[in-house]
């Protein structure tokens, strides 16, 4: 079924999709589960693929540096709020920036001590804080132990790899930083408080070198992301032909070295999320699968946004106007933005709800689908290394399953 548009002409989703015809016919929305509340928006690395910084949009340059006390007691409080309308069991609160440890300690203790104080009984809060390590030290992991709150640490590699792109204002590599960090937090007293880490995929590098670097950490989690990019500004190695598949060659290799490796391997939720929906299951991530979105943003003068990567498109393209001191969160719910992440198959290019694997792929992680002229009804820029992956995927599962099937005759 193709969405409902208010006009012949424009951009998807904010010239297209009609949203009140959408709430007319009966389409609700879901209320937030996760928040991402930009505590800083200056960054200590300067980092070459940064969709904050290095990307069209430069509106970070006008925020203040850090968010006021006043600010994120509202934030607190409009997150409250809608838990309080919608009641959630749970939701998570990612703590950003920028650097967020940049903000202070004080500061982080005093927001997370808020946001749990204000949610209504029934309601758990999980807070994690996204850094890039450099600055982890003794009284970052005392407050982590103390307000429960969970760290996740960028890392994209090698030393080498790591420090081509992932460098400080000074052009001085970040990964034996970020390496000291991440192996306090493999101590057995710190463990607890460790998320996992977040690694940007670089198609240029050796993906096995790549995974088991990561590996020697031992980290609960490992998160792959690629890069941001899209139709008009393609992420790098990702050509117009459609027949080169570099990326979905790279994530193949380490998913056969991760799925065939002996005992529990390490948690990767987009390998996961993969090989649940081919067995009939649901996503565990946003970036494949097609789960309707429940994430806000919060910058650090109180505006609420879109998902922040969309900043990777065009200037102003996470804006909605709305912001925590005049708005409640059920306000940015009803923005085509956040509508049209909602609406699954239904908010899907043509070409996605037709594609043989659409309904695993999803149409990919929404950033990736812009084009400049139509918007974000496309599939992926990384749709020949989706499909290429997944049927990898698929045929590494469907042999697995015809042996089991074999072996139980």
């Amino acid at each position: 079924m193709t969405p409902p548009v208010g006009a012949a002409r424009g951009q998807w989703p904010d010239d297209l999709l009609d949203v009140a015809a959408l709430r007319a016919a009966g389409q609700r929305p879901l209320a937030f589960r996760e928040f991402v509340i930009k505590v800083h928006s200056r960054c200590n690395l300067a980092c070459t693929y940064c969709y904050v910084y290095e990307a069209a949009d430069q509106l970070w340059r006008a925020q203040p540096h850090s968010m006021s006390q006043t600010t994120a007691e509202q934030v607190c409080r409009r997150i409250a709020e809608h838990a309080e309308r919608h009641r959630p069991a749970s939701l998570r609160a990612i703590l950003h920036g920028g650097e967020p440890l940049l903000a202070g300690v004080p500061l982080l203790r005093g927001l997370s001590r808020a946001l749990r104080d204000r949610l209504p009984a029934g309601t758990d809060a999980e807070v994690v804080v996204q850094t890039n390590g450099t600055l982890l030290d003794d009284d970052v992991l005392r407050l982590c132990h103390q307000e429960g709150i969970r760290i996740a640490v960028s890392l994209d590699g090698t030393p080498e790899v790591h420090d081509l792109a992932r460098r400080d204002h000074a052009g001085r590599g970040s990964h034996a930083r970020v390496s000291a960090a991440l192996r306090r937090l493999a101590a057995p007293e710190h463990r607890d408080v460790w998320a996992g880490i977040l690694c940007t995929v670089d198609v240029t590098a050796d993906p096995l070198a790549t995974y088991e670097h990561l590996l020697s950490y031992d980290p609960p989690a490992i998160r792959l992301l690629l890069p941001l990019g899209n139709w008009t500004d393609r992420p790098p190695g990702r050509t117009a032909d459609p027949s080169r598949t570099p990326y979905g060659q790279w994530l193949a290799t380490v998913f056969d070295r991760w799925y065939h490796a002996p005992g529990p391997p390490v948690r990767i939720a987009f390998f996961e999320s993969i090989l649940d929906l081919l067995l009939g299951g649901v996503t565990r991530t946003e970036t494949i699968g097609g789960a309707p979105s429940q994430l806000a943003v919060v910058d650090t003068d109180g505006a609420l946004t879109l998902s922040d990567q969309l900043k990777s498109a065009y200037e102003g393209a996470d804006r909605t106007g709305l912001d925590v001191h005049r708005h409640a969160f059920d306000a940015l719910l009803d923005h085509p933005g956040v509508v049209a992440r909602q609406l699954a198959a239904r908010g899907l290019a043509a070409q996605c709800r037709a594609c043989p694997v659409g309904g695993i792929c999803g149409g990919g992680h929404y950033p990736h689908r812009y084009r400049a002229g139509n918007g974000y009804l496309n599939p992926s820029v990384y749709c020949p290394d989706l499909i290429a992956l997944i049927r990898h995927v698929a045929g590494v599962l469907r042999a697995d399953l015809d042996r089991a099937d074999g072996a139980g005759r």
